[in-house]
Formats: C-alpha cells, structure tokens, sequence
C-alpha cells in the first residue's frame, strides 16, 4: 500500500495540472463547430419563413455536445458559463453573422437566407441537419 500511495497521489496531481490547462470552450473545434451551425441554423429559420429549425434534434445535439465536453473535462458549471456569456453571445453572433454574409446572406433580404438554408440542407451539413424547408 506505502508503494501505491505516491503513484496514486503523482496521478491526483497529473490529473489536477490536466485539468487545470484546459482550453475555453471557445477553442475546443468540435464543440465550437457546433454551436456555430446551431447559432446559424437558428438565425436561417427564424429569417426565412420557409425553413423551419428542427428543435428536437437540436435539442438532441445540444445533450450529446454537453456530454462531449464533460468528457473533455469540462464541469456543467464550465458549460453553462460559455454558453451564457454575454461576451460568448456576442462573439458567436458575430462568427454566425460573417458566415451568412460569406454565403450570400444578406440581412433585410430574407430569400438570401432561404437559399443559403436551402443549401445547407441540400448539403446535408451540420447547419442543414438542423433545418427543414416547409
């Protein structure tokens, strides 16, 4: 038992320091990637009267992300503030809102936002999986 104790306690103390370095949330691609696509298939259905969201599969990926990022090592207390975060809301806007406009997008013109939510569908990416044309 004397000989495990510093291995468990070198393993308590690894584990701490890994923990310690994780990065935000903000730098972690695969849950950043989809927050984005939900952030713009949100903005796409709530544009373009002809697209709807598809709330329970969003609902869906949001559980699996949670779960994913818990174990990255991220605490339910960690999740909750990245994704509350006035500063996260606004940064995340702003991605949303540059990759509209790279689609072609144009705010005031909803029909651009139909057929950007059109070919996302049409792609079946990750911004398309969460909507459907009506």
């Amino acid at each position: 038992m004397r000989v495990m104790m510093p291995i468990v306690l070198a393993a308590t103390v690894f584990a701490g320091a890994a923990a310690a370095a994780k990065p935000p949330l903000s730098e972690v691609a695969e849950v950043e990637d989809k927050l984005l696509a939900a952030a713009v298939g949100w903005e796409i259905s709530e544009v373009c009267e002809e697209i709807s969201a598809r709330k329970l599969k969003a609902l869906g990926e949001a559980w699996e992300l949670k779960a994913r990022a818990n174990e990255l090592g991220y605490s339910n207390a960690e999740i909750k503030e990245h994704v509350e975060s006035k500063a996260q809301k606004k940064r995340m806007r702003a991605k949303g809102e540059a990759y509209l406009k790279s689609q072609g997008a144009i705010y005031g013109q909803p029909e651009t936002f139909c057929a950007v939510g059109r070919a996302e569908i049409a792609k079946n990416s990750a911004i398309g999986a969460l909507l459907r044309a009506k």
